[in-house]
């Protein structure tokens, strides 16, 4: 831990350097921009205002150049990012595009990750807008410092800058004058901040970007290196573990201390209401500490949470506020156009957690007045303004450092992991403090994906098409990330006690609990609304793709039904109603890959389905054909094969979006098959593995193809979690073609199977 809190919390202390290219901290109000005007040898680069303009990406909220990129005296580079690596590869990601508009070998450049004290503030890590954010803004600034560099050695060299090209970090002169960037920052400070346009380079010139990189995150993980925040062991580390309530809504009554404080290695006992928590010298300690404590405590419990068997019921008849997501043509007369033939179906998906292999974790100390947190929540800034006014001290006096935990897209126990290690770290200053949670604990209390019903009705035409269609859907919010202490599960616990924001509905393109509600499909009359439920039993939050998952889950399967039953083949009736030439190209070429066939006479309990979906409508479009076996009299399910077809936009690393497509189609299977929290009027029961099960090696898929539809010079399009939707939606309806007979409730476990089957037969 030497050296962790030992300069001040500010960027600029840490970017001042000797002998670096310093892109200097320049300070503007709202309306107000900066353009740089060169002065004589001696002189720094002048900001002269002019009228903001649109800047691209991430660099809208942070338009210093010295908040993305420094020049070291040796020639290499840090790159600063505000997103986390989160297993997504962008750590390889943006420094392949930081290389390829730098003209610097990949292997100089070094990426600093999300860091309140170092890195610009991106906010949260979501959304699939890591690359489309952060790596636009790293390469406009690393094209526009590129192009400085050129110009300073014009300057020096008194020639036109189009007689000068960079290269492998160096410019070079048609003479063959040389210059390092090492050598043109000796010097220099640069200052300023970004502009809207900058001189990018064509995709034809690429020689960095589009090409496969191995990811430098992974040789790590794989060898058993420290790679995640529950690796980290510093110089005087000590043990922390929690107590938490048996239930949701206990109250602890009272607790015996003495005996606990009294065991061996045992440093600390943190009562704070309802908050317990001990610090030892070494883990074993802390987790017998931990349970004599909880052995020692009385909670008074209360049955708050509904019947787990009528929880459909349960969504539908909780009071709402209704938003209307969106609507177009005329409103749906259902019998009143077309042959008046209508279609009904509703869907249903349980509680769902995140899982992670490795429980949340982090590392606190309180030193010199700031508490240091080391944690893999997934918005170091918001995490950073929450802890601070749960510990009631200024934002300050709290410095937030990402380091990757082992496995999460969401909203998991992460952040209450980092709130419990300040708590616990406070009560004994200068000791770093490593808490982590007890398995029981992460599937009881981290915040779950809420609960959904679907409902959709479309009428037809003579034909088949769709011309009315409605779409219903009840779901409390998907987002309730710190943005105060009130999110925070210790915060809430407190003698003083936090409480959360209470949750509004907002439609917004991004989307919510109705992500992807909205399908992309040109049926002529629409109305697509939301449900919101203000109040949930149970804790609620951000899982990967937030409502996307179940709307495009429940939309695709009632496409498939839609065209079995006018006879038509699922992916003719897609392209039927698709209009969008990037949509049909993706359906298309997932077909092709697949080798779909319509009406194929396949082998005795096979079956195939196909999915559609572009994310949030405005990002990655996607498209999943995928083959099943599944054996009626067990209700088993074997993926045989899968093939998707991706079209992201500008592609960074082929390797990274292919995985990113793989890992959410495995995922959404496990999702679709296995996974539903389970509890009863007062307890979450799905506290382990056997009681929560998740998909596992053995139930992989034997193969996942990914084909990327290549759209040079356009846009980066997030593509990390547009593979769910599709992914889970081909699997039920390849389950659904394999037995004869569809399912609509979430998760299509074994008993529902091998009970749809015999129902079929």
């Amino acid at each position: 831990m030497t050296g962790a809190t030992s300069f001040p919390l500010n960027r600029r202390s840490v970017l001042l350097g000797t002998g670096a290219l310093v892109l200097g901290f320049s300070l503007r109000d709202t309306f107000a921009q900066t353009v740089q005007s060169p002065g004589d040898e001696t002189q720094n680069f002048q900001a002269v205002p002019e009228p903001a303009p649109d800047l691209p990406g991430s660099l809208k909220t942070t338009p210093d150049l010295e908040s993305w990129i420094r020049i070291e005296a040796d020639g290499r580079a840090t790159i600063f990012t505000g997103k986390a690596e989160l297993g997504q590869g962008i750590k390889t990601a943006l420094l392949q595009i930081a290389a390829e508009e730098l003209d610097m070998p990949f292997e100089r450049l070094s990426l600093i990750g999300p860091d309140t004290g170092r890195s610009p503030n991106e906010g949260f890590t979501a959304g699939s807008h890591s690359v489309q954010d952060s790596g636009t803004a790293i390469r406009h600034v690393a094209a526009q410092v590129r192009e400085i560099l050129i110009g300073e050695a014009a300057r020096r060299w008194g020639i036109a800058v189009d007689g000068l090209r960079a290269s492998a970090g160096t410019v070079t002169a048609g003479d063959g004058r040389q210059a390092t960037y090492a050598d043109l920052v000796a010097a220099q400070r640069i200052e300023g901040l970004a502009q809207p346009t900058s001189r990018l380079k064509a995709t034809a010139d690429f020689r960095e970007m589009g090409r496969p990189r191995a990811r430098i995150d992974i040789p790590g993980k794989v060898t058993g290196g420290a790679a995640y925040v529950q690796d980290m062991r510093p110089e005087g580390m000590v043990h922390g573990r929690v107590v938490r309530p048996p239930s949701p809504a206990a109250r602890l009554v009272e607790v015996d201390l003495a005996a606990v404080e009294a065991m061996p290695g045992v440093l600390k006992v943190v009562r704070d209401g309802n908050f317990l928590g001990v610090v030892a010298d070494k883990e074993w300690r802390a987790i017998k500490a931990m349970w004599t404590l909880s052995a020692a405590a009385r909670w008074e419990e209360r049955e708050t949470l509904p019947d787990a068997g009528q929880l459909t019921e349960f969504l539908t008849r909780q009071p709402t506020e209704d938003a209307l997501v969106a609507e177009s043509g005329l409103p749906p007369e259902f019998g009143g156009s077309g042959n008046g033939e209508v279609v009904e179906a509703t869907f249903t998906r349980p509680y769902q957690i995140h899982g992670s292999i490795g429980p949340s974790c982090a590392l606190a100390v309180l030193e010199g007045g700031v508490t240091t947190v080391w944690t893999h929540t997934q918005g170091v800034y918001p995490d950073q303004k929450a802890i601070a006014e749960m510990l009631r001290v200024p934002v300050e006096a709290v410095r937030c450092i990402h380091v990757e935990g082992s496995g999460c897209y969401g909203h998991n126990g992460a952040d209450d992991a980092a709130a419990d290690a300040a708590l616990l770290a406070r009560s004994l200053p200068g000791r770093p403090v490593r808490l982590q949670w007890m398995r029981e604990q992460e599937h009881a209390f981290e915040p779950f994906s809420p609960g959904m019903v679907t409902k959709v009705k479309a009428a037809l035409d003579g034909s088949g098409s769709v011309t009315d269609w409605t779409y219903e859907l009840w779901s409390n919010t998907h987002n309730s990330r710190p943005g105060g202490a009130g999110a925070l599960l210790p915060a809430q616990h407190l003698e003083e006690p936090f409480r959360p924001e209470a949750p509004a509905v907002k439609i917004t393109p991004e989307g919510n609990g109705d992500r992807n509600s909205n399908p992309l499909y040109a049926f002529p009359n629409r109305r697509v609304t939301w449900h919101f439920i203000p109040d949930m039993p149970l804790r609620v939050s951000a899982l990967r793709g937030l409502g996307a998952y179940m709307n495009v889950f429940s939309i695709e399967c009632f496409m498939d039904e839609l065209a079995s039953r006018t006879g038509a083949d699922p992916v003719e009736y897609r392209l039927r109603h698709l209009t969008d030439e990037r949509a049909r190209a993706v359906v298309e070429t997932a077909a092709r890959r697949f080798g779909w066939q319509a009406k194929a006479v396949l082998p005795r309990g096979h079956g195939v389905g196909f999915a559609f979906a572009r994310y949030k409508n405005l990002a990655a479009f996607c498209a999943v054909a995928m083959e099943v076996k599944v054996e009626p009299e067990t209700g088993r399910v074997r993926m045989l094969r899968a093939c998707a077809a991706v079209d992201a936009g500008e592609v960074v690393n082929p390797d990274g979006v292919a995985n990113q497509v793989q890992g959410g189609i495995v995922q959404a299977a496990s999702w679709t098959l296995y996974e539903g929290v389970t509890f009863d009027r007062t307890r979450v029961s799905s506290v382990d593995w056997s009681t929560y099960p998740i998909l596992r090696f053995d139930a992989l898929p034997e193969t996942v193809d990914v084909e990327i539809v290549p759209r040079p010079g356009t846009p980066f399009l997030g593509a990390g979690e547009c593979g769910q939707g599709p992914g889970g939606a081909a699997l039920a309806n390849a389950v659904a073609h394999a037995i004869g007979r569809r399912i609509r409730d979430l998760p299509l476990t074994r008993e529902r199977i091998k009970a749809a089957a015999e129902g079929a037969a």
